[in-house]
């Protein structure tokens, strides 16, 4: 037995999980599955953190069984009512699910690629059981690849959500110059608190209008989109262009909305030097709404795919 009292110390997020695939280098955690690390070319493409820091604000983090805020944490379903603890307490709110401080563990090791687990068992404000995966790939021609599966092995059906929380780096300064292309065709308004108010709307003559690739210039976003527009594949992309690379985030079918987040609130050193853009598969608020909400029965399962290529 090893006499260093730091022999078997590990840091705050867990064991690091490395990936390497042509140009691009990826870091996953076990502390939620988190992306903490993404570069190509040796450069970030995203927003990441050292290994010994917690996720600074919700960066790279998998957001389960629910993505978004939940108002006052409560929500009725199949008949019942139940209340969150309020994990964002400034907003009274729930938000982003119940996985992101979780420790996973790890399923399979590949080359280039890593999938972890966790099983989601019942909590007092979300009784229901899922088995949980998170598998993200590197590949040298198309970047990252992270497939989310989610499993019913209990006896009740569960409502469900999921989303992801990168912050993409087009390159160092302030967004405000860099080129936003988002297909979507309306935006979501809301409250202060960050929850639905009134229905969505069209982006046409407004400032969320980015269908045509323009700069981001001095529009604060902090805006749920839908009415997204797919490939053949089925995919959306959305893509941010700035001085060091050209980004595209694409999502796969299921995800119906993204959340568009330039760190406007964030301290000096974040407040937009980023920009999160967020799949998810309903909007916020929708254990309370409904709108666009999954349910798995059991024995059933449902599976969604996103990922990030980079150019230069």
């Amino acid at each position: 037995m090893s006499n260093d009292p730091t022999a078997q110390t590990l840091p705050l997020t867990g064991a690091q999980f490395e990936l390497a695939a042509g140009d691009y280098q990826a870091t996953i955690t076990q502390l939620g599955a988190g992306l903490r690390w993404l570069s190509y070319r040796g450069e970030p493409v995203i927003s990441g953190y050292d290994a010994d820091e917690v996720p600074p604000a919700g960066a790279g983090e998998l957001l389960l069984p629910w993505p978004n805020r939940i108002d006052h944490g409560r929500y009725s379903f199949g008949g019942s009512s139940y209340q969150l603890d309020l994990s964002e307490p400034s907003r009274d709110t729930a938000i982003h699910g119940l996985t992101r401080w979780a420790a996973w563990e790890l399923i399979e090791r590949a080359d280039g690629e890593v999938e972890l687990g966790l099983d989601l068992l019942g909590h007092p404000g979300y009784p229901f059981f899922l088995r949980l995966r998170a598998r993200y790939r590197l590949t040298a021609d198309a970047g990252l690849e992270t497939i989310v599966t989610a499993r019913n092995p209990g006896r009740h059906t569960a409502p469900y959500g999921t989303g992801s929380h990168p912050y993409l780096r087009a390159g160092a300064g302030l967004v405000d110059a860099w080129e936003l292309e988002l297909p979507a065709g309306q935006w979501q308004p809301a409250s202060d608190r960050g929850i639905p108010d009134g229905e969505p709307k069209d982006v046409a003559g407004t400032p969320y209008d980015f269908r045509a690739a323009r700069a981001i210039g001095d529009t604060i976003l902090d805006t749920a989109f839908t009415d997204l527009v797919t490939g053949g594949d089925g995919r959306v992309r959305v893509r941010l262009t700035g001085p060091a690379s050209s980004l595209v985030l694409w999502a796969g079918p299921g995800y119906r909305w993204l959340q568009v987040f330039t760190a406007d609130p964030l301290g000096p050193e974040a407040r937009r030097r980023a920009v999160a853009i967020e799949p998810m598969t309903c909007p916020p608020n929708a254990f309370v709404t409904g709108t666009d909400l999954l349910t798995i029965d059991p024995g059933a399962s449902v599976t969604h795919q996103w990922g990030i290529t980079a150019t230069s």
